[in-house]
């Protein structure tokens, strides 16, 4: 695998001994490296074998809180949060950022699916930090990295789309920081939340750049690539959601209700990626989660099932056309 999803590393160790009033041992020579093992070309009859689809649906799950009691189709008990992340393992998914999706970085092991998982609003349930600088028990981010540990190939990242005051930090960004340093990708909410719809183009793009720069600020260096709509709405121009004065996005997040396209398909657009919101039960739920994680796990779901090789995009031929920045490397079967 590529460093992008390395799931563990092994770790040696000499241990010097010293025997009472003789000489100390002599260390090993160490062994010479072996050669590192030829690359493995995904072949149709391999691509075939393990119902490689690369042009298939990926989930894009929508998270905003967590709560014991909750008030709207837009919370998730922790007990639901961590049954549908075990799900997710179960059934090999593998999850990846939106910045991964858009850039198609999707290195996956042959027959694993690719999800990602969304978290809107920066609220305290989904992360904390403890006094001691540890994700607090019982939050969102706490309960994902328990389940990663537990699973090795369920790699423990997410997308977080932010406001001001994300996480309730106490204001000097220590945690956006901690969740940057550790794999997450941390995007941007507008400011203030604020409906682009209703706002003038100037409000708009203000909204989208305060958002911007309050992440900078908290994150020196760190660049976000990618905006969640607030309340899934683009602005009356809809281009100035990925691009305006200070940002350029590479991908736009909807609030529903569906799989995205792959990257690779020619239907993906990036300026309105859909997502499907965390939900097994209650009002609306054909539009949740457990719908339609129940519906890709079917013979006829279209899910995206990798081949193994990051420097193929296999497909059957009946999935349809391949986007043209994918094309060279193309396998059909």
């Amino acid at each position: 695998m590529r460093c992008l999803f390395r799931f563990g590393t092994g770790f040696t160790a000499l241990l010097a001994l010293a025997a009472c009033g003789g000489p100390a041992p002599v260390a090993p020579a160490p062994a010479p490296p072996r050669p590192a093992p030829a690359a493995v070309r995904v072949t149709p009859a391999v691509a075939r074998q393990v119902g490689a689809d690369e042009l298939g649906r990926v989930p894009v799950l929508m998270y905003h809180r967590l709560a014991a009691q909750p008030r709207s189709v837009y919370d998730r008990t922790p007990a639901g949060f961590t049954a549908e992340l075990e799900r997710l393992a179960a059934e090999d998914y593998v999850p990846v950022t939106t910045a991964d999706l858009t850039a198609r970085r999707l290195d996956l092991p042959a027959g694993a699916h690719p999800v990602v998982l969304t978290f809107d609003d920066g609220d305290p349930s989904v992360f904390g930090l403890t006094p001691q600088g540890q994700p607090a028990p019982g939050t969102a981010i706490r309960i994902l990295l328990d389940v990663a540990a537990a699973h090795p190939r369920f790699r423990p990242v997410a997308s977080l789309y932010v406001n001001e005051h994300p996480f309730a930090d106490p204001g000097d960004g220590r945690t956006l920081r901690w969740l940057a340093e550790h794999g997450f990708e941390i995007g941007n909410h507008t400011r203030k939340h604020t409906n682009l719809r209703k706002a003038t183009e100037a409000e708009a793009t203000a909204a989208i750049t305060e958002g911007d720069a309050l992440i900078r600020q908290a994150i020196p260096g760190y660049r976000p690539t990618t905006l969640a709509l607030p309340f899934g709405i683009h602005p009356r121009h809809e281009e100035l959601a990925q691009r305006g004065p200070g940002y350029s996005y590479a991908g736009v997040l909807l609030v529903g209700a569906g799989p995205a396209p792959s990257p690779c398909s020619a239907s993906f657009d990036a300026s309105s990626i859909p997502r499907i919101r965390s939900q097994s039960e209650g009002r609306e739920a054909e539009y949740g989660s457990t719908h339609w994680l129940d519906e890709l796990a079917t013979p006829g779901g279209h899910r995206y099932t990798s081949d193994g090789d990051p420097s193929t995009v296999s497909y059957p031929r009946s999935e349809g056309a391949v986007a043209p920045a994918c094309a060279s490397v193309g396998l059909a079967y």
